[in-house]
Formats: C-alpha cells, structure tokens, sequence
C-alpha cells in the first residue's frame, strides 16, 4: 500500500490519500481544505479512478471536497449518512476560520472495497466513521481517536457516551501495533491508547 499525510487547512487536518496494492484507485481521506495541495500530492500515485471518504462531516474536514472533486472528476463520495444533515447545513462553519462549505458533492453510502475496514463510530459527531486498511494494519480515526486522547462532544450531534464506547471499540478489535491516523495531531498505535489514553483506562 502507497499512503501519503498531508496536513490542510487552518485547523491542520491529516488528509490522507492511498491506494492500495494491485488497486488503480486512489482514495482522498477528508480534504478538509488547500485542495491545490492535495490536487498536487495526488501526483505521486498512479490511478485511473480518484474517490473522496469521509471520516465525519465538521466543516474543518470537507471544505476542500467541492473544489477538489471539480477538479479531479470525482464522482464517488463517501459519508455515513448520520451526518448528511451536518453535511448539507449552511450552520455548518467555524466563523470567522471556516465559512459553510460550498458546492460539496453528492454522496453515497456504504464504501464496497475489499481491504478498507469500516467503523461506525458515533460519539464526536452521529455519522462518525474510522477506517481500517488491513493490508498495512493501519486505522484512520478521523476526530474519534487522537494520541492519548478522544473527539471533542461539545460540538451537535456529540455524545461522550457513545465516544467513549466508540474509543473501546476501536482498541478491542485492533491489534496492538496498528498505526492510528487521527483526524488531527501526531500518530499513534493501539497499543499505547490502551496503555496511556486516560478516557479509556
């Protein structure tokens, strides 16, 4: 698997792209802005197909997402329809960093791609989702899972009970070596979020 970070916008989301081995598909994991960037670091794969995955729907993880898709073609978008009313709600901005996303994409539900392990995961927001990439062992947790962390809940739609059996989830299912992608902040792995995360411990 090629995997690529790169982190965007004023709030430094960890947008990710990879594909996968043997794949011609690109995926593009939360461009939360500077589109151009991640337009530019696409560059380094060889694709015949570019798809966009949501991790949640929070303006600061799909501001990029309408000029990107209209750029590259996109037409697969992928988001847990527990967040399609973030998604389209014009409250959906962080003024005066972020104003409501615009021209976003239409999108569909569930992802169908052997190798890409799907996590409901409510609790930061209703629709949240991490995935899983069993081929590296590798989780992208979007705002879920941070290094010796959890997601904000204070936010619609957050639930700190529901985060927190989220979080639990995540840590019994996967080996302790996985690498953790969080939506945000520094990487992890399984095993020291068991060891050291004091909301789970």
């Amino acid at each position: 698997m090629k995997l690529v970070r790169v982190t965007v916008g004023l709030f430094e989301v960890n947008c990710v792209l990879f594909q996968l081995n043997g794949s011609r598909t690109l995926y593009i994991v939360d461009p939360g802005g500077d589109w151009k960037l991640i337009r530019s670091e696409s560059r380094k794969f060889e694709y015949d197909e570019a798809v966009i995955l949501f991790t949640h729907a929070h303006v600061d993880h799909i501001s990029g997402a309408g000029e990107l898709a209209e750029d590259m073609k996109i037409t697969k978008v992928y988001l847990n329809p527990a967040d399609l009313p973030l998604y389209n709600s014009p409250e959906n901005a962080i003024p005066p960093y972020y104003p409501a996303a615009k021209n976003l994409p239409a999108t569909m539900w569930p992802p169908e791609a052997p190798g890409i392990g799907v996590f409901a995961c409510p609790g930061h927001s209703p629709g949240g989702t991490s995935y899983y990439l069993a081929e590296d062992d590798v989780l992208l947790s979007g705002d879920t899972l941070f290094r010796n962390s959890i997601g904000r809940t204070d936010l619609p739609g957050g639930d700190s009970t529901l985060l927190i059996r989220s979080v639990r989830k995540l840590l019994n299912a996967l080996p302790d070596q996985t690498r953790v992608i969080p939506g945000h902040g520094p990487e992890t792995d399984i095993a020291e979020e068991k060891r050291n995360n004091p909301y789970v411990m």
